[in-house]
């Protein structure tokens, strides 16, 4: 069950449903949208940094490459990070911020607590300008055309994690993705941030071309998606397919939490607030505590300094229903969020790159000569 479209103008409902949007349009422009200005590089720069992202797969040693076709996707340890995976390269990493720009800090915050955790920086960073997150006002047809992008010239699907606003739009991205092929997309350059001539990739793991509409991504997440950012005029056309999740990813985890009045329908209360799969993909519903602030729930660079809380992140496992808060003496806020998602992200990080390393042995098999490696 979703929330109804906009009601006939001159009703009662459609005047609470502008008055709504006029205060939220307000509070937008008290606070900052959360936007960058995208002007790209010059070509030959770009050229020169396209050439670093597409080489990165190739510098992985064969006795490194076997260590992590032997990982265990879904028992990633912390030091097997730091060990097997380190130097390898990772999807990259789409984390799209709400709509307030006093909200960027928390996702960079998150930026940073991945990193911390051993996921390459240059994988959550934007190639061009550096900046860590997407907007939740970018076009939705340019961010999926840029994973395209990615995907093409990494050999790994990248991922996304939408806070907020940024979540209908992470939501927004795989209905743009699972349209049929008439629909067609762009591929767009994010090194230039300009649309390219096309709308079709050469898939990196057969040679063959491929249309950018159709891409599957393996891991997709929305937290706080939901309530008044409804009533944003760039989101109206998600009012009845928020909930619904499409066969262009794999596996996609929602959350949310009671009390919610900026990301929970009816206030974070009913099965209004979770999310089910239109067809194959696995989708998960995670409650967090109500305690949890909806602005800052991406502020998670502070569980980094207390070993304790390492630790259990290490150990943690997903679960139908979230386990209960943890208590430490450190500061643990957001550790619940953290934990799922970080697990879920090294698990899809270790399949990624052992399609792409199965990939290339395959076509270096039959080209009858192995790829040249590093020593």
């Amino acid at each position: 069950m979703s929330l109804s479209p906009p009601p006939p103008a001159g009703c009662p409902g459609a005047k609470l449903k502008a008055m709504s949007a006029v205060f939220l349009c307000f509070a937008l422009l008290s606070n900052g949208c959360g936007t960058y200005p995208r002007d790209g590089v010059d070509p030959a720069q770009a050229q020169r940094l396209e050439a670093g992202i597409s080489h990165r797969a190739s510098e992985l040693s064969r006795e490194q490459e076997d260590r992590i076709l032997a990982l265990d996707p879904d028992h990633v340890t912390a030091a097997e990070v730091h060990s097997v995976l380190k130097g390898a390269p990772a999807p990259q990493l789409i984390n799209i911020h709400g709509g307030f720009a006093s909200v960027i800090k928390y996702m960079v915050s998150f930026g940073d607590f991945l990193i911390g955790m051993g996921y390459p920086e240059s994988s959550i960073r934007n190639a061009a300008d550096g900046t860590y997150t997407f907007s939740c006002y970018e076009d939705s047809e340019m961010i999926a055309g840029m994973i395209a992008w990615y995907y093409e010239k990494e050999g790994m699907r990248p991922m996304i994690v939408g806070h907020s606003q940024g979540g209908i739009q992470a939501v927004k991205i795989l209905q743009k993705l699972a349209r049929p092929p008439s629909e067609p997309l762009a591929v767009w350059n994010p090194l230039t941030w300009q649309r390219e001539p096309r709308d079709q990739i050469t898939d990196p793991l057969t040679g063959k071309p491929r249309p950018v509409v159709g891409l599957v991504l393996p891991y997709a997440t929305a937290v706080g998606a939901g309530g008044l950012g409804r009533v944003v005029p760039n989101q109206w056309d998600m009012t009845l397919d928020l909930r619904t999740i499409p066969d262009s990813v794999e596996e996609f985890t929602g959350f949310y939490k009671r009390a919610d009045l900026l990301g929970g329908d009816l206030l974070g209360y009913g099965s209004v607030n979770l999310y089910t799969a239109s067809g194959s993909a696995v989708v998960r519903n995670i409650r967090l505590p109500w305690t949890y602030n909806h602005r800052a729930i991406p502020d998670t660079k502070q569980l980094l300094q207390s070993q304790a809380i390492l630790d259990w992140i290490d150990r943690y496992r997903p679960a139908d229903q979230a386990p209960p808060e943890p208590k430490f003496d450190a500061d643990s806020r957001n550790i619940l969020w953290a934990a799922d998602v970080w697990f879920s992200i090294k698990k899809h990080w270790v399949i990624e790159l052992q399609r792409l390393i199965r990939a290339q042995r395959a076509a270096a098999s039959a080209a009858g000569a192995e790829p040249a490696r590093a020593n």
